[in-house]
């Protein structure tokens, strides 16, 4: 029997994938995401469904698949930084960074805390949790044209990248507000280790793995030209030890797989950095697939009814208020058109990075009502277009 759920499941994830590639332009069109029509193909295929999907992930599991899609979508985001390092090149992104998610997070903190009676520890942590720009989900607004100068897109797809690792902090900080609500107690060691040294070691790392890589690629190209397909899994290999080398320093890896996606589309070679580009991409939308088919299987009428008054009021408040009110503040003297720093707002999307947050909270102590309360209020909320 289970040989057979399996066979149907290849089956619908066949049919899904040539549905929405023959039928990509039409769907472009409409109002509603790629991501959107996973989920509820994933809700189809859950027990309220035909019941096809089967699989119950822990934390643990859910934590490693969300992580695997974030770095490879992080990876692409860098590659697809097409400006010089300056900042007046990047000041859109760092207003987006440096005000609209401070102000997201701590706008939801306030809501969890006084609407919704949490303790701080909780409400930041959710406010961290769903704050950040998804750069999984927002990936069809991003940028494709590596010539393209648009501002919206470039603002999105630099702060998606960026914004899953500099929300670490503020994840870190409900963490420990949680285990000891006395601040005093961690707050200097959260400020040394978890704020500057993370992120110090994160930003070095990515640059020193993808220039070092990047110098070996090209002494090795002198001796021997490698075989041009196998180049592209020159981008993995350096997802992967980005990544893996500054989570052993105690640093954000999330930042370092970022920084060295922009590092390695400044490389000499331009079409080496384009041609894994669209490698990356390709394995990006496939895995987004994968994980929120997944999701979509994972939710549950009985809890997401529960806790629907507390979705609805996160969600309509960041939705609507929150995201869009940020954005325009962020964005002062920014020379954007008035409607494109209302889109700021937005397309602020919520999905795999968020996901990722909450299972690592559940995986690091966050137990009980309150992180039963936190997942059905990040699935339901990730679920939103």
């Amino acid at each position: 029997m289970s040989a057979s759920i399996y066979i149907f499941d290849l089956l619908v994830i066949g049919l899904l994938l040539l549905a929405v590639t023959l039928g990509s332009g039409w769907i472009a069109r409409l109002p509603l995401s790629f991501a959107l029509i996973y989920l509820a193909v994933g809700m189809l295929l859950s027990p309220y469904g035909f019941n096809l999907i089967q699989i119950r992930p822990d934390a643990e599991f859910l934590e490693r698949t969300a992580e695997m899609v974030v770095l490879i979508s992080l990876f692409s985001c860098g590659l697809k930084m097409n400006r010089p390092l300056t900042f007046w090149d990047w000041h859109s992104t760092a207003r987006l960074i440096g005000f609209l998610m401070p102000i997201s997070i701590f706008a939801i903190a306030a809501i969890g805390h006084w609407v919704l009676n949490m303790d701080w520890g909780t409400s930041i942590l959710l406010g961290a949790i769903l704050a950040p720009t998804d750069p999984v989900l927002a990936s069809e607004v991003q940028l494709g044209d590596p010539h393209d100068r648009d501002e919206l897109r470039f603002g999105l797809t630099s702060e998606g990248g960026l914004n899953d690792a500099l929300a670490f902090p503020f994840v870190y900080f409900g963490l420990h507000s949680i285990k000891d609500a006395n601040w005093q107690n961690w707050f200097k060691e959260w400020v040394a280790v978890d704020l500057l040294w993370a992120i110090f070691a994160g930003t070095v790392m990515g640059y020193l793995v993808a220039r070092s890589i990047r110098w070996i690629d090209h002494k090795l190209q002198r001796l021997e030209t490698s075989d041009e397909l196998m180049e592209d899994f020159i981008a993995l290999s350096i997802i992967l030890i980005a990544y893996s080398l500054t989570e052993i320093v105690n640093g954000y890896g999330f930042l370092a797989v970022f920084v060295a996606g922009v590092t390695m589309r400044r490389r000499r070679n331009f079409d080496k950095s384009i041609s894994q580009l669209h490698f990356i991409e390709r394995l990006e939308k496939l895995s987004e697939v994968g994980l929120i088919l997944l999701l979509g299987s994972l939710l549950r009428f009985e809890p997401m009814g529960r806790f629907l008054g507390d979705t609805l009021i996160v969600a309509g408040l960041l939705l609507f208020v929150i995201r869009p009110i940020g954005a325009w503040i962020s964005t002062i003297a920014l020379p954007a058109h008035p409607a494109t720093r209302w889109l700021y707002g937005w397309f602020g999307i919520r999905g795999v990075g968020s996901i990722y947050y909450l299972a690592y909270a559940l995986g690091s102590g966050l137990k009980g009502e309150p992180g039963e309360r936190l997942a059905w209020i990040t699935f339901t909320t990730s679920s939103f277009p």
